[in-house]
């Protein structure tokens, strides 16, 4: 994500770059964060929040795609499918087991 964004305006610096940047640490860290928590029911809404951050990360990547701010943003929407895929695969396993 750091790369993705580096080329992006000055003027979004305090905006969509930061915006994307913490998005993208967000999910990775909700997933650790619940895990520490030691508690199915607390992963399982960890895992929930991090997918929310996905969609975000989403969400402004379309937006830098509109504003003609990247033209490789191909690679981090597979991988943002791939990481989709396996928590929406993750919170399903771990709600029939509650």
């Amino acid at each position: 994500m750091y790369d993705l964004t580096k080329p992006f305006p000055d003027d979004e610096r305090f905006g969509l770059t930061s915006q994307m940047r913490r998005c993208a640490i967000s999910v990775p860290s909700n997933i650790a964060e619940g895990w520490g928590r030691m508690s199915r029911k607390n992963y399982i809404q960890f895992l929930r929040i991090s997918r929310g951050s996905l969609f975000e990360l989403e969400t402004q990547l379309i937006i830098t795609k509109e504003l003609k701010y990247s033209n490789n943003s191909e690679s981090v929407e597979s991988l943002i499918i791939e990481v989709s895929k396996m928590l929406n695969s993750l919170i399903k396993k771990l709600e029939e087991k509650v």
